[in-house]
């Protein structure tokens, strides 16, 4: 056997090595390069009003920024937990709630605010740029950005189960009060 038929052999294995690694990793522990960077800035039109909000008109504050779309199962289950996290936290008056509703028809995310509730703002995110700027996989993913602008927190999935009163008494509460992370 030539030494180029055992370096490719080598070769696939290796690929096939690392493929089947790959394969039995949970997509959710896949390691952020943004945590502890700055969040980046967007704006861009509100769901339910079409008015224009923007990132940077938050600055100084605690921010939870939710990615969701209508067609997504996952982000019906959470929901009315982000509900009830902007409900528990509204009344700091340096926490705010975000939506961005990625690449979704406007009558299907009014229609998904409308049958589910909405207490705090959505931007529509059209053609997905706000997704790439913050590297997300697919919906429902949650980041959560201190009031420097520095993301502190991602979460890929639902905020359901434990993970709820992680990200409320692990992380939000904390920042609120001023504490290191």
């Amino acid at each position: 056997m030539k030494g180029w038929h055992v370096a490719t052999i080598v070769a696939l294995i290796g690929i096939i090595g690392l493929f089947y690694a790959g394969l039995g990793r949970d997509p959710r522990n896949i390691p952020t390069v943004l945590v502890g960077t700055a969040a980046p800035s967007f704006s861009g039109p509100n769901v339910q009003s079409g008015e224009i909000l923007s990132f940077d008109s938050y600055k100084g504050k605690i921010i939870v920024l939710n990615f969701w779309a209508s067609w997504c199962q996952e982000c019906r289950l959470e929901h009315q937990n982000l509900l009830a996290i902007n409900g528990e936290f509204r009344n700091y008056p340096d926490f705010v709630m975000l939506g961005i509703d990625y690449q979704d028809q406007p009558g299907d995310a009014n229609g998904f605010l409308n049958s589910f509730g909405s207490s705090y703002p959505h931007i529509r995110d059209i053609k997905g740029t706000i997704a790439i700027d913050y590297g997300v996989y697919g919906v429902p993913e949650t980041f959560i950005i201190d009031s420097k602008g520095i993301i502190r927190f991602k979460y890929v999935g639902p905020i359901i189960g434990p993970v709820y009163s992680q990200v409320t008494e692990k992380i939000i509460r904390p920042l609120l009060e001023g504490k290191e992370l």
